[in-house]
């Protein structure tokens, strides 16, 4: 089966959906305002990984059609495509908290995590080489992406004949 690529705020919204015994999308917990999630829900369901369904709950409308009131749902494949199995409606599906998104392959984002896990970490200037970022790009990187949304831990030290070390523990 082919991967599906998500996006952090797609991944973010299906794992909250998918964690939810009702597998609605909305409320959303994202970050994101008003027409981006929007775009992102719209996105989703082009893909087939959520579904239009009526709305019981006026808090969680997506939008009115003739019909009455819709929201959106999780499709199984939104299931399938986040590793969280079978998603019956009889069998209840385990509560999982939401998954941290992974980065695409090749890009400078994935090379940084790499330099960070290496033994002995990165230094600001490795990575200014290795990825032709400015270093406020490197430091916002760490501390917005992969710390905020990433959730990881990235510790510094000061290492003799090196300078400040960064790497992830």
């Amino acid at each position: 089966m082919t991967q599906i690529q998500l996006s952090d705020a797609q991944s973010i919204i299906l794992s909250t959906a998918c964690a939810r015994a009702t597998g609605l999308i909305f409320p959303v917990t994202s970050s994101l305002k008003g027409g981006a999630v929007g775009n992102v829900c719209k996105s989703l369901l082009k893909r087939g990984l959520i579904e239009e369904i009526s709305a019981a709950d006026p808090d969680t409308v997506w939008r009115h059609d003739d019909a009455g009131p819709l929201t959106l749902r999780a499709t199984q494949l939104a299931h399938s495509a986040l590793g969280l199995g079978d998603a019956d409606g009889d069998a209840a599906a385990p509560q999982q908290d939401p998954i941290s998104p992974t980065p695409r392959k090749g890009t400078k984002q994935e090379a940084l995590i790499a330099m960070l896990r290496a033994d002995g970490g990165a230094t600001i200037e490795e990575i200014m080489t290795a990825t032709n970022w400015a270093s406020h790009t490197i430091r916002g990187a760490m501390s917005g992406v992969l710390k905020k949304k990433l959730g990881l831990t990235i510790t510094s030290e000061k290492v003799d004949g090196r300078g400040r070390c960064y790497k992830i523990s």
